[in-house]
């Protein structure tokens, strides 16, 4: 089984997916950590130099890869359910859960992460509040159609979204957690 979580950039799946998988016992992986890993390169320099095209065909095999593994808690890119392959995947593997907050709170956890500038490409020619808000407006039937789960990612820490998702979880799976 794979718990994947699936949102916007800035709404927290990194911050949620290591003490998730703590308390499981599991590993987590951030998927465009692992596409750079893989790429030797940042997802801003593929967009530059390869495309956008070529970043999604890595997110794709980056995707399919991690969603075959077991045990595992998945940080998806933003835009991996945009792939219709991926979100059949997403499906098949296990929980899907969209970690969910405002166009405000996304922009602002976008703005205070120092690395975003240098690793993570702009998607339009917008500021970033309305880039958020146009990708968002394209992204969230799609995040709605995919997500087991929804969970507010606007008010809750990320300890209080761990213990939401666990409580979402067959009892047999949470009952080994380290806690």
């Amino acid at each position: 089984m794979v718990i994947t979580l699936i949102g916007y950039r800035g709404c927290g799946k990194s911050s949620v997916a290591g003490p998730l998988a703590k308390r499981l016992g599991w590993r987590w992986v951030d998927a465009d950590t692992e596409i750079e890993r893989r790429a030797g390169k940042t997802i801003r320099d593929i967009f530059a130099q390869d495309g956008e095209p070529a970043f999604r065909r890595t997110e794709h095999d980056v995707m399919a890869d991690l969603l075959a593994e077991s045990q595992l808690v998945l940080a998806a890119g933003g835009g991996a359910i945009l792939d219709d392959a991926t979100r059949r995947r997403l499906g098949q593997s296990g929980p899907v859960v969209w970690l969910k907050a405002s166009v405000e709170t996304l922009a602002k956890r976008i703005a205070a992460d120092e690395s975003t500038a240098e690793r993570r490409p702009n998607l339009t020619s917008n500021s970033v509040t309305e880039e958020i808000a146009d990708v968002l407006a394209q992204r969230e039937p799609i995040y709605v159609a995919c997500a087991t789960l929804t969970v507010d990612a606007e008010t809750h820490s990320p300890a209080e979204v761990v213990e939401t998702i666990l409580a979402s979880l067959p009892s047999d799976l949470v009952a080994g957690d380290g806690a």
